[in-house]
């Protein structure tokens, strides 16, 4: 038997009968991914200026980026900025998924709908409310305003998977260990959170992603000292193409990647557990 001949699903459509579908996926997939992977090459250029191929290779813009100091600050900035926003955004996204499937109130669905609105919402509208409110209370370009930001940007992601965690989960194995004695928190982190932690896990790894590659809100709430690393390269290409942006992008390029595969590695970890 062919592979084309083949069952690709239960219904028994063949690959063969879905090679059109396969087809436009791949199209789709050149579309999006190539024009992030010509960046690569143009980052170890020797060229004054952007250039793809490149004629001569270099490690000239990764040697400038790292000894830039401006580079190197709002790099610390934006991983200071995502590692806070982890550490803020994981937990809160956690206690309110549980919260509201744990609830038997009539309102949990639009206080659920209410705490996605971020994801839903343009995001410059988002940056010009934060602005204007941020304004107000004095915390634009501070490192508290950014990671305030960018949480709640992130909670919605880490409320959605670990919602679509707890669906799986049977709560009735939380109710055995409270009348054992033990006390809700109690039972929530022996019982229910080593059997979601893996949603858990993936929704602290979209945290960081979500505020380290974030731009829009950024251009609005951070500057001076606390500049984001994409706040930078966003003032860079507007005032002159520095081929050191290629290299940083490269860098987020690497960095996003290996945490998204990680994400999707816990995911399957937590499928076959």
């Amino acid at each position: 038997m062919s592979w084309l001949s083949r069952p690709a699903t239960e219904t028994q459509i063949t690959h063969g009968g879905r090679l059109w579908l396969y087809a436009v996926a791949a199209l789709v997939m050149i579309f999006l991914v190539v024009p992030t992977l010509i960046v690569v090459p143009m980052s170890f250029s020797d060229s004054q200026y952007l250039e793809f191929p490149p004629r001569r290779w270099s490690l000239r813009w990764y040697a400038n980026y790292a000894g830039s100091t401006e580079w190197v600050q709002a790099t610390f900035t934006s991983l200071k900025a995502a590692f806070l926003t982890m550490l803020v955004a994981t937990p809160l996204g956690t206690m309110a998924a549980y919260g509201l499937f744990a609830s038997r109130l009539r309102w949990v669905r639009p206080v659920y709908v209410l705490l996605v609105t971020p994801i839903v919402v343009p995001v410059i509208l988002v940056g010009i409310g934060v602005f204007y409110a941020y304004a107000k209370l004095k915390l634009v370009n501070t490192l508290l305003g950014i990671v305030l930001a960018h949480t709640m940007l992130a909670v919605p992601l880490v409320l959605l998977i670990v919602t679509s965690a707890l669906k799986s989960y049977d709560m009735n194995q939380e109710m055995v260990a409270r009348s054992l004695g033990a006390s809700r928190p109690r039972a929530f982190f022996k019982v229910t959170l080593p059997q979601i932690r893996f949603a858990v896990a993936t929704g602290a790894i979209l945290s960081f992603l979500t505020s380290f590659d974030e731009v829009i809100v950024a251009l609005f709430v951070s500057g001076g000292a606390n500049s984001t690393l994409t706040r930078s390269m966003f003032n860079a290409l507007r005032d002159q193409i520095d081929p050191t942006i290629a290299a940083i992008s490269t860098i987020m390029i690497v960095v996003t990647t290996v945490l998204l595969a990680l994400a999707q590695a816990l995911g399957r970890q937590r499928q076959g557990s």
